[in-house]
């Protein structure tokens, strides 16, 4: 994405946050953190001229530690728009007050030293929440070395390490001594459908990457063989299990039945010691290289979002979709739609699908004058309320407001944001409020109708 566009009413924003998000559908309030990059946009015209000068080096994020980028840096290479950022924590200007090669080599005085935060406020229509996923912290699962051996690796180091354009050009190696692994054992849900250590959830996608990193360690490196320990194959999308059958007859991948005990270290290779639970025998298995298949969970920071946005989350941390057929990807909050693995993991083709289904979503509200809200709101009776504002404290939509009546304070419905929770009525000592088509007479008279 880029900070400017050829269509004047669009302005996309990169390297920012979203710190507060406050109105409703057709009206948000979206308040953005723009984070200080210390290059100028408009006068960057990405040569990397200062990324060569840099002297410092740091290991990469995107190349998950296997490959090193320097403190002014482009987060990948087919980032947009194409322009560098400074590492602020490991520059050596900002750490010890030296250095500027950056600003020497840069022609066109692009670099900003003295960049700072900007927080900006834009209004919205509707909001598209697709905040993605991270590994599960695999180093918990001490029978696989905890972290602590080398050449055991999760499927994203194995990703980075099959890009031609990556790190070891294509190679896989052992991140130890740089060698390529001959003998490679992939392991399946590592924190996934395992409740005492991980996850009772199965992450999806993980028996369909592994697969293809099977066949393309075989494409790569044609000497090489791939073990494959597994609870059981789950290939439920088009195409998906003869591919996997493929794997097997024509790449040569053995896969296992069973989980691994203990992965340990002897010599210069790994032992991966389980149980074939086939034929009910131990198994040993000597490896260069072991492949973690890590659980997909939600971004640590998922639950603070969910309140900004006043959206619902699972036990895990995934957003709550209304309904899981009837309204998959509307959120409780009316404009605000949910995508991706946000909700729960997902694989491409269903990513892709529901983030057509929120663009529908939101073209729906977009292509009309006037939206009409949903009869089932909260209504105050004026009367009654004594302005003692419980409900201001368990509405989580922040629907209710308070007004001046007849030199009293009392409560008041913002119908736009009110989603008919009921919350308000159950909490209110008065029974000043109550959810229009859910007063306790109407629901009295249909439990007697239902026994009449």
């Amino acid at each position: 994405m880029t900070e400017s566009s050829q269509d004047p009413r669009i302005r996309l924003l990169t390297y920012s946050e979203v710190e507060e998000v406050r109105g409703y559908v057709g009206n948000f309030d979206v308040t953005i953190r723009k984070k200080a990059r210390f290059v100028d946009l408009d006068k960057c015209t990405g040569c990397g001229e200062c990324t060569q000068k840099c002297p410092k080096k740091v290991p990469s994020e995107f190349d998950m530690g296997l490959g090193k980028r320097k403190a002014i840096y482009t987060p990948f290479g087919q980032a947009v728009p194409n322009v560098p950022v400074i590492d602020k924590d490991n520059c050596l200007y900002f750490k010890k007050g030296r250095c500027k090669l950056c600003v020497e080599a840069c022609g066109p005085g692009a670099i900003k030293l003295d960049d700072e935060d900007e927080l900006i406020t834009e209004k919205f229509g509707a909001i598209v929440v697709a905040t993605g996923f991270q590994q599960f912290d695999w180093t918990r699962y001490g029978e696989y070395g905890g972290g602590k051996i080398k050449n055991i690796v999760t499927g994203l180091h194995m990703e980075r390490m099959l890009e031609t354009t990556g790190p070891t050009a294509g190679k896989v190696v052992r991140p130890s001594d740089g060698k390529l692994a001959r003998d490679v054992v992939f392991v399946q849900c590592v924190g996934s459908r395992d409740e005492k250590s991980g996850m009772p959830y199965c992450s999806r996608v993980c028996c369909m990457y592994t697969a293809k990193h099977a066949l393309l360690l075989k494409e790569h490196q044609p000497e090489s063989q791939a073990y494959i320990f597994y609870i059981d194959v789950r290939a439920p999308g088009k195409n998906y299990e003869e591919f996997y059958q493929k794997v097997q007859r024509d790449f040569g991948a053995i896969y296992i039945r069973g989980r691994p005990s203990r992965i340990y270290e002897r010599g210069e290779r790994l032992v991966v010691r389980g149980a074939d639970t086939l034929t009910g025998r131990p198994v040993e298995v000597e490896a260069d290289l072991v492949v973690l298949a890590s659980a997909m969970v939600p971004n640590a920071d998922a639950v603070e979002l969910a309140k900004k946005l006043n959206i619902p989350h699972d036990q895990y941390g995934f957003f709550t979709e209304v309904h899981p057929k009837l309204q998959p990807v509307d959120s409780v909050t009316r404009g605000v739609f949910l995508t991706g693995a946000c909700q729960f993991p997902r694989d491409i083709p269903d990513t892709v699908a529901m983030s057509g289904a929120a663009a529908v979503g939101v073209c729906s509200i977009f292509s009309q004058d006037e939206l009409t809200i949903e009869p089932r709101i909260a209504r105050v009776d004026e009367q009654r309320c004594t302005g003692c504002l419980s409900c201001v404290e368990v509405c989580p939509f922040g629907a209710i407001e308070t007004r001046e009546r007849d030199g009293r304070t009392i409560a008041s419905i913002q119908e736009s944001l009110c989603a008919g929770c009921g919350n308000c009525a159950s909490t209110c000592r008065q029974r000043a409020i109550d959810v229009q088509g859910f007063k306790d007479e109407q629901i009295l008279a249909q439990i007697k109708a239902a026994f009449a």
